[in-house]
């Protein structure tokens, strides 16, 4: 593994480039061709899996995130097999990883070519990636501009800092977390959900718009062209 990353990074930036290109093109064209599994039928499988359930459940999440894959599923299906409030812990276990494969394979393959052609304005916005706080990439993933897994992947061509991205990925993914992990369950076990599960989900929201209401806030007070 460490010999083939070493490889890779020999390579030009602008091949590496490509073939994140080409891997994206490829996770994108697999969704459209992959079968939509039945979400009542995944508690089923967990029980075959027995205690090794959750692990896999987080890893197979997170390389779903890395392909694509919408995290409204993941959730959802999480939430069917172990429950609201276990599915959602799971689900941000995998966002979480997912967020840390996309970003470091974004930052191995496209980080050179971009930092090498970047100019003016779009300097100016890697300059401010790089900048970036935990809000502000709460604020960004909160934003309806793309897809999980494709943001990790963004991010990681930019000079951004990777804890903060850990950080904010996981704080803008925990609002609804909770909501869709109890429809989830709601869907095999329509009786035994106890809604309130999902309060979770709105104090989180409230959370996030607060918190992106102060980072604007000082970014006003930090930029009073800013409006």
């Amino acid at each position: 593994m460490i010999r083939a990353v070493r490889r890779l990074r020999g390579q030009p930036s602008a091949v590496r480039f490509l073939l994140l290109l080409l891997l994206l093109a490829g996770f994108g064209a697999l969704l459209l061709v992959a079968p939509r599994p039945d979400v009542a039928e995944l508690p089923r499988l967990a029980d075959r899996l027995g205690t090794a359930a959750p692990v896999a459940a987080i890893l197979g999440g997170a390389l779903l995130l890395v392909a694509l894959v919408p995290r409204t599923f993941i959730t959802l299906a999480a939430g069917a097999i172990f429950g609201p409030l276990e599915g959602a812990g799971y689900a941000l276990c995998a966002a979480l990883l997912a967020a840390a494969l996309g970003f470091a394979v974004g930052r191995l393959l496209g980080r050179d070519f971009v930092a090498e052609r970047v100019r003016g304005r779009l300097a100016r916005l890697d300059h401010w990636f790089a900048r970036q706080s935990v809000l502000g990439v709460v604020t960004v993933r909160l934003l309806p501009i793309a897809g999980f897994g494709l943001v990790s992947y963004g991010y990681g061509t930019t000079g951004a800092r990777m804890l903060p991205f850990l950080a904010g990925s996981v704080l803008a993914s925990a609002p609804t977390a909770f909501g869709y992990a109890a429809v989830g369950a709601a869907v095999t076990s329509p009786g035994d959900v106890n809604w309130f599960a999902a309060t979770p989900a709105a104090l989180g929201l409230v959370a996030s718009v607060v918190l992106i209401r102060g980072w604007w806030r000082a970014e006003r007070q930090r930029r009073p062209g800013l409006s």
